[in-house]
């Protein structure tokens, strides 16, 4: 496979760790499990949780050895959780936090998944029982099958009562090793109330986003808000680690809506040309046989908050502005004039919505150079480009003129991971590659996150690509595993 932009160009762009495993081999090289069951196992769990553990072995997992039980586990370690638990057992009990110990239950019982359900509901019976048992994965075993359920609302069944080595390796690894974690205090810049809601610019791009949120009001398919008031706990201080995990934010919400704003496009130049000192500041990257030096400027993006209420949208408190300097700092502007004691929560998926909009601008350059007819790279500079996201997948035989899909192949691993944000932006190059080798006029990609959702991005604006995906001519298929 062609390293289309190398592990320290990722850290320099995104500020993704050099060491982030991006296949599945490599995770679970990386990756440390400890068995924890309960005082009590059904027969069904005992065989499935033996078989488990053999295959972590066999896929190369380092499988923490059986000594008892410990009263703290080590920072890094996930923990496989087999069986009901009393509140005094809880395997969260004996983890320094949530973020450093990612914790699964198994579970001898059928999914929380029902015939009529919407995919609201069946998500919100996930995310309930999530909290409940205070564990971040859920596995579910019967006679003849096991599900995996995890806090984007993918579920994926295995139809082999016992688990197999390439669905653990492929599907359970990914999961365990890229762990949900919000973004944090220290990880954006804070630019409290910088961001300008009475400008004729902002109205107007607000304008889209409202009027996309009424489009997609009436798909079920955009499973919109799993509130954390909502679901029930074993106990106060169970409810309050959960409050913690979050970051505050009022629960869990889906999908997102974005607008890049224009960006300033210069086209590559060949990886022989330049100064030393030129060079340091142009990101090598190869696409289409060629090695290319890519001048990538800082980016701005509104997005919807964490939070809100995507479909009914108020500007002035629901938009916020994130951005990456041309430096490589990360920031999060607010709305001015908003209360003193109003939350506002960047987006799970921020890093990936900063990975589309510098693959957006890298691909204009690139276009530049080499397809300088391209309508892209205008379409960029005088109106930016649109995203939107929601935890479903298209009809790959139906995508928008011009857009070509990517992702299918990729480990499915959840939102606001590192890999997320990395596969965005290598699969955008991969995307351009193959217009370009098909001689088709890129104007956008369609990347698929395998058992989490999908990304619409291009020059298509929010309305009209919601008017589009939601037409009969764009079917949703179900699963993406």
């Amino acid at each position: 496979m062609t390293e289309r932009i190398s592990a320290f160009w990722l850290n320099r762009l995104l500020g993704i760790p050099t060491a982030t495993p991006l296949d599945p081999a490599s995770m679970s090289t990386r990756l440390r499990v400890a068995f924890c069951p309960a005082p009590e196992l059904s027969p069904r769990l005992r065989e499935f949780t033996a078989a488990l553990r053999e295959t972590f072995r066999q896929c190369g997992v380092t499988v923490a050895p059986e000594n008892g039980r410990p009263s703290r586990f080590e920072a890094g370690t996930a923990v496989i959780a087999p069986g009901s638990f009393p509140d005094k057992l809880l395997p969260i009990n004996r983890v320094s936090t949530l973020y450093n110990n990612l914790i699964v239950g198994i579970y001898d019982e059928p999914p929380p998944v029902r015939d009529g359900q919407t995919p609201q509901e069946t998500l919100d019976g996930v995310i309930s029982r999530l909290a409940w048992e205070m564990v971040h994965l859920l596995i579910y075993v019967t006679g003849e099958s096991w599900t995996v359920c995890s806090m984007n609302g993918g579920i994926t069944t295995f139809d082999t009562p016992l688990p197999e080595t390439r669905d653990v390796l492929e599907s359970l690894i990914p999961k365990i090793t890229a762990q949900v974690v919000p973004p944090r205090d220290g990880d954006l810049e804070l630019r409290r109330g910088a961001l300008d809601t009475a400008t004729p610019e902002f109205r107007k791009i607000a304008g889209d986003f409202v009027a996309c949120g009424r489009r997609w009001a009436s798909n079920p398919r955009f499973m919109n808000h799993t509130s954390r008031e909502s679901l029930d706990y074993r106990n106060d201080f169970y409810r309050k680690i959960v409050s913690r995990y979050l970051d505050d934010r009022s629960g869990m919400s889906y999908g997102f809506f974005a607008r890049q704003l224009p960006a300033t496009v210069q086209p590559a130049i060949g990886a022989d040309a330049g100064s030393e000192a030129d060079r340091r500041n142009l990101v090598p990257v190869t696409v289409a046989g060629r090695r290319l030096l890519v001048p990538v400027p800082g980016v701005r993006i509104l997005t919807t908050r964490s939070g809100c209420r995507k479909t009914a949208i108020d500007p002035e408190r629901d938009l916020v502005e994130i951005g990456l300097d041309a430096g490589g700092k990360p920031w999060l502007a607010t709305p001015a004039g908003l209360p003193g004691d109003f939350i506002t929560r960047p987006s799970f998926d921020t890093l990936t919505i900063i990975a589309h909009a510098v693959g957006n601008v890298m691909i204009s350059s690139i276009l530049r150079t080499l397809h300088p007819g391209s309508r892209f790279p205008e379409l960029l500079e005088r109106f930016g480009s649109g995203m939107t996201h929601w935890h479903h997948y298209p009809d790959g035989k139906l995508v928008p003129e011009g857009y070509s899909v990517h992702g299918r192949e990729n480990p499915p691993v959840s939102c606001s991971t590192p890999q997320s944000a990395a596969y965005s932006l290598l699969g955008k190059l991969d995307a351009l590659e193959r217009a370009l080798e098909a001689e088709i006029d890129y104007l956008g990609d369609v990347h698929i996150e395998p058992g989490h959702g999908t990304n619409v991005v291009g020059v298509a604006t929010l309305s009209d690509m919601a008017e589009f995906l939601n037409s009969d001519r764009f079917i949703c298929s179900k699963s993406e595993e």
